[in-house]
């Protein structure tokens, strides 16, 4: 319970706007520090410090001395990569570390990290103690202005930038010795990318949902993951459009990709084949029109058509841009373009006097 109470402290300076990032990493400090002595008191595990000559408590004040913080993680966690610990002990270091005059612009630098201490704690609680000592109930998505405009993310980055050297360097030395793929992870640096949800509402809806990658269908996964990656800009359930606002028609993509083969290449023919057999989208006819590869296509809901990338111009002449990729793919003869003598001119490249781009027809 005092561990509970320390955590929700912790929680309540994050988001109050006048809060204490100092006094974050204390009480979160604090949180952890007595969770784990709960931990080893029930399981009946002695966390007091002894002299190693003489096997006596240490004591401190007439009192045996607890373990530390740092060195209960290393009790509950053995194995010096785990994720958890390290995440946990990366704010071990900041807390003796931190400046008061830049705890501001610290707590925009390692934001990620810290959503991933409280979200690491409260899995810890819940999986030792049981869910009736969850927070979940007891904690609110924060309304933030500022990360939510262009303006106020700029700013963001502004100030993040402002750390000192020192302070700076306690991140990077501590990250120098860490698995790439552990700094990657939700569970050392918790991200999350916020998406408007519009569309018909249900009772059961929250104004805040947590979707789960590992709960998703391979293809829902794909699309989130993309989404992340990307900068995509997710506008309905699975309803997906590209960052990239150059959006390209059919007869428009085997136009520009007929510029840069020295081959003939139809809208209806090879572009019709390779969107089917690459899986860019789904058939007309499709029950799920928006279940497209949003990296290359998009469905238009205004238009009731689907809509190409200039990415996918890109995949589709790396595909078969030459006349050796076009056989391998189609299994047959390109039809050549009439006066090819040497390369096909790039993309954008201005037309010579006499050059002929014919539409696409049959051979």
């Amino acid at each position: 319970m005092e561990s509970q109470r320390h955590a929700l402290k912790a929680v309540d300076e994050w988001n109050c706007s006048g809060g204490n990032y100092c006094d974050f990493l204390t009480h979160m400090h604090k949180a952890w520090h007595y969770l784990l002595h709960a931990e080893f008191h029930k399981d009946k595990i002695d966390y007091h410090f002894r002299d190693p000559k003489t096997g006596q408590y240490i004591l401190i004040d007439g009192e045996p001395k607890a373990w530390d913080l740092e060195w209960c993680l290393k009790q509950r966690y053995p194995d010096s990569g785990d994720i958890v610990r390290l995440n946990a002990e990366l704010f071990v270091a900041l807390r003796n570390k931190v400046e008061h005059r830049y705890e501001h612009n610290l707590k925009i630098a390692t934001g990620g990290k810290a959503q991933a201490l409280v979200m690491n704690y409260e899995q810890e609680m819940v999986a030792f103690f049981g869910s009736k000592y969850s927070l979940a109930d007891r904690l609110r998505f924060p309304i933030s202005l500022q990360a939510l405009t262009a303006e106020g993310q700029a700013q963001l980055q502004k100030e993040a930038k402002k750390l000192p050297k020192k302070t700076r360097d306690v991140v990077a030395k501590f990250e120098a010795a860490i698995d790439p793929a552990v700094l990657d992870d939700l569970k050392y640096d918790y991200r999350v990318r916020l998406v408007p949800i519009v569309g018909s509402k249900t009772d059961a809806d929250l104004a805040i949902n947590f979707v789960k990658l590992d709960e998703l269908t391979e293809e829902e996964r794909k699309t989130m993951v993309e989404a992340g990656r990307q900068g995509t800009v997710i506008i309905k359930d699975r309803h997906v459009e590209v960052a990239d606002k150059a959006k390209l028609r059919a007869k428009q993509v085997a136009a520009l990709v007929e510029e840069q083969v020295p081959f003939e290449f139809s809208a209806y023919s090879e572009h019709l084949e390779m969107w089917q057999r690459l899986k860019v989208r789904p058939a007309k006819d499709s029950t799920d029109p928006y279940a497209t590869d949003a990296r290359y296509c998009i469905y238009s809901e205004a238009f009731n058509s689907y809509l190409y990338t200039p990415a996918w111009v890109k995949k589709v002449v790396k595909e078969i841009g030459t006349v050796e990729k076009y056989r391998a793919f189609f299994g047959k003869e390109p039809r050549m373009k009439k006066n090819i003598t040497q390369f096909p001119k790039q993309a954008g490249a201005p037309a010579a006097e006499g050059d002929a781009h014919p539409q696409s027809k049959s051979a």
